[in-house]
């Protein structure tokens, strides 16, 4: 009895091993492929990072990899994996990337989420139309740049002055195409220089305009029309 209770020890001491090695076997090639994977996603990140810095100047990137399917085999690349995307679709919101190893033929296409986002003003409250800005119902806020379809303002105080023309909720981006800084109407002073010469008179916008249009003015004591370009919410400047 004791010889049969060794023989099945002995038995139990052989089995161990062997399982222990088939398992080793199995999970090696799914351990090797998970690293090369790990290893592309990174460098196909850092790649998109570094290549949309330039494209994206003072907009903060924030850029998410799909994740490669693992039945897909990855080999080594001992020259370092090659990553590229087109300009066209680094403009894109999704970006294909496509990564390649000069030591052989081997490539894949993958692709990434890329968000950007940009500090910019925003409303600090409900604001109605008619409005006139002040650091009191504005502030700063990053937002995400896709949600903007006219300029946005990355200053508070350039903003102050400026008249809303629409309603706008709490939080929401201050577009150039919701208010104006002069507005069609306002009487305004409108500035020439000749000469080394400044001259001033008065006159009514014509159109609504924020700082850097150009805008038509009515010239109060000519009554006669001019181009001028916004200055500020009180000046446009006529460049003689």
């Amino acid at each position: 009895m004791k010889n049969l209770k060794n023989v099945k020890s002995w038995l139990t001491g052989v089995r161990l091993p062997l399982f222990t090695v088939v398992t080793a076997v199995a999970l090696a090639p799914y351990s090797y492929a998970e690293t090369m994977h790990d290893v592309v996603n990174k460098g196909a990140e850092e790649y998109l990072l570094s290549a949309l810095s330039i494209h994206d100047e003072n907009t903060d990137i924030a850029v998410s990899i799909a994740e490669i399917d693992e039945r897909i085999n990855i080999p080594q690349c001992p020259t370092g994996f090659q990553f590229h995307a087109s300009d066209e679709s680094l403009n894109q919101s999704y970006v294909s990337v496509r990564v390649s190893c000069g030591n052989n033929d081997w490539y894949l296409f993958t692709s990434a989420q890329v968000t950007r986002t940009k500090e910019i003003v925003v409303t600090s409250g409900a604001v109605s139309p008619g409005t006139v800005l002040s650091a009191s119902n504005l502030t700063l806020a990053s937002v995400d740049i896709k949600r903007l379809r006219y300029s946005a303002f990355t200053d508070v105080d350039v903003l102050i002055g400026a008249r809303m023309k629409r309603r706008i909720v709490d939080g929401q981006a201050v577009q150039s195409n919701m208010l104006c800084f002069v507005c069609k109407g306002d009487r305004i002073t409108i500035r020439a220089s000749l000469g080394g010469m400044a001259v001033k008179t008065s006159g009514i916008a014509q159109q609504d305009g924020v700082i850097g249009d150009t805008i038509k003015v009515l010239n109060a004591s000519s009554q006669k029309p001019v181009i001028a370009e916004v200055a500020s919410a009180q000046e446009v400047v006529v460049h003689l």
